[in-house]
């Protein structure tokens, strides 16, 4: 198992088992105790998403910092969802994306869903955020109107773009 989505799953395991947050093993990869990056856990049980938090932004000195934090709210404070179970531990497939810095764009055309990920942000401040390459996402347009619509932004408002790209590990 890759060392990224094995710290995930080990933070999802202790913190749902015994509400700890786990200590960093020693043997992880260098960048990933010394880089600083914005990274989301996503959590699928079968088909069925049961927790994705993430930073587009480092949050954490390392990556790895960030991966506990992430995995742990993934599993136990994403609104959408109620926490993970243990009996539900066994079942669960955990993909880690570790994000590029987001830069700026001005048109949908720079945006490829399958390459990378877009950032919509409104003028007030309002934020919404999604990943690259999502079953079902066909259009950059799609893309940017369901990250407006998580961050509450209307769909004839206008919003800043940023896009990303992200290195997945599952």
């Amino acid at each position: 198992m890759d060392s990224y989505v094995q710290l995930a799953k080990q933070s999802i395991e202790s913190w749902v088992r015994n509400g700890e947050k786990i200590t960093l093993p020693k043997d992880l990869p260098k960048e990933t105790l010394e880089e600083e990056a914005g990274t989301f856990v996503s959590i699928h049980k079968g088909d069925e998403l049961r927790g994705c938090i993430g930073t587009f932004l480092p949050t954490q000195d390392s990556i790895a910092k960030e991966i506990v934090e992430n995995a742990i709210s993934a599993c136990s404070h994403d609104p959408r969802f109620s926490p993970i179970r243990t009996e539900e531990l066994a079942n669960l497939e955990i993909k880690v994306d570790i994000l590029s810095e987001p830069e700026p764009i001005n048109s949908p055309g720079a945006i490829d869903p399958k390459v990378h990920g877009v950032i919509v942000k409104s003028k007030d401040g309002r934020c919404g955020l999604l990943l690259p390459d999502l079953p079902g996402i066909e259009s950059s347009l799609e893309q940017i109107a369901i990250a407006k619509e998580k961050a509450g932004i209307s769909p004839k408002e206008k919003a800043y773009l940023f896009r990303f790209t992200v290195d997945r590990h599952e």
